[in-house]
């Protein structure tokens, strides 16, 4: 594949080999191993001398195709495919923290992710801390000689605040340390964390990836060196992401870009429109003028991304009554989906915070996140409406 060809043509026209039977579409490889030609070739294989297929658990033909795919959208030298987001994340730190290892994070981050630095990595003498995502010239000050990973979500979930990438990579380089960044709620196609300084990029492909709320899964990219232990780590410990659902996630990067760039357009005319609603007290979009941060987001992101976030006037109880009054939107915890989707963190996603972890991210009482989809944006604007009414 020629790599001067755009986003859109790559993201199609990245394809595995065909077979004897010339299809059009790769076939799915339904297959848990592989089979050897001969004895010497079995050794090679199993030494690492022969780069091939073994056994699905560390690659098949449709994991590696959509791996390439987002290598090639990210700017990343290599990756690994994992059964999850979550799975990625997990993965993909554990695989690089050693005992007495220090993370220094975002406090505005996914609840799950949260919980694995509060809850999972102490098991293993793995410690963090949280910096403000306001205050990036405070990170320096909490940088001891035990970190080693700097972690950080832009967009993040669920406040939609913007995080300046290229200042997060300055500090990175600076002091020795790797950048993963959690890419997901904006996609490859509206931001490549890796031309910011960036060393790995994380994708939930559930969210737009996926972008129709079929499958679960994880990606991780970045220096090839890097991935190398990330991959050694989830060959032995067993994340990989089914050949079926990399399949599908390849077939559907076909769309990613005409799917965002819809997304994108009906997220910021929601936006606007709640900006004058009088039922709101404020609207955090990537894209709205208002919006802190609006200056770095149009510097780092092609456009706003799908999420919306607004706090209903009346707090907890407002916020309920919204909810019992949507019509078409589904309640839901996903988000990317080619349907939209209102969610209460307070009482969902992030519902195990206490009221001031919820606060630290951005999460009051209020607060709704909308993942807005492609249905017609006069559809989605009149149920929100009414619900708001």
């Amino acid at each position: 594949m020629h790599m001067e060809n755009k986003f859109e043509t790559n993201a199609i026209r990245t394809q595995l080999e065909r077979t004897k039977n010339l299809e059009h579409s790769v076939p799915m490889y339904m297959t848990s191993s592989f089979v050897f030609e001969d004895a010497e070739d079995m050794r090679a294989s199993f030494a690492e001398e022969k780069e091939r297929n073994v056994y699905s658990r560390y690659s098949n033909p449709n994991t590696s195709e959509f791996i390439e795919k987002v290598c090639q959208m990210e700017g990343a030298e290599n990756g690994f495919a994992f059964a999850s987001g979550m799975a990625a994340v997990f993965s993909t730190l554990a695989a690089l923290l050693d005992s007495g290892d220090h993370v220094l994070s975002a406090r505005s981050i996914f609840g799950s992710t949260h919980s694995l630095f509060t809850n999972f990595f102490p098991k293993w003498n793995i410690d963090h801390s949280y910096f403000k995502i306001d205050d990036l010239d405070g990170i320096e000050a909490l940088i001891t000689p035990k970190t080693k990973i700097i972690y950080a979500e832009s967009p993040t979930n669920p406040g939609v605040d913007i995080l300046d990438l290229e200042a997060l990579g300055k500090i990175a380089k600076k002091h020795n340390l790797i950048l993963v960044i959690d890419n997901c709620f904006a996609s490859p196609y509206l931001q490549q964390p890796i031309k910011f300084g960036a060393d790995l990029v994380i994708h939930s492909g559930t969210k737009l990836m996926d972008g129709q709320g079929r499958v679960l899964a994880g990606v991780t990219v970045g220096k090839k060196e890097l991935i190398d232990k990330v991959y050694r780590f989830s060959r032995i410990t067993g994340p990989a992401l089914s050949p079926f659902n990399a399949w599908v996630l390849s077939k559907s990067l076909e769309t990613l870009a005409v799917r965002v760039d819809r997304h994108c357009e009906n997220a910021l005319k929601l936006a606007e429109f709640l900006e004058g609603n009088e039922k709101v007290n404020w609207v955090k979009y990537p894209f709205l003028k208002s919006h802190p941060k609006y200056e770095i987001a149009k510097k780092q992101m092609k456009a706003g991304g799908c999420v919306v976030a607004f706090e209903v006037k009346g707090g907890l109880e407002a916020g309920q009554k919204f909810f019992d009054s949507i019509k078409m939107l589904s309640l839901s915890a996903n988000l990317g989906d080619a349907r939209s989707i209102v969610t209460h963190p307070a009482s969902t996603t992030h519902s195990k915070l206490s009221v001031e972890e919820r606060a630290e991210t951005g999460v009051t009482d209020g607060m709704v996140r909308v993942s807005v989809g492609l249905e017609h944006i006069d559809d989605i604007i009149a149920d929100i409406s009414q619900a708001l009414a």
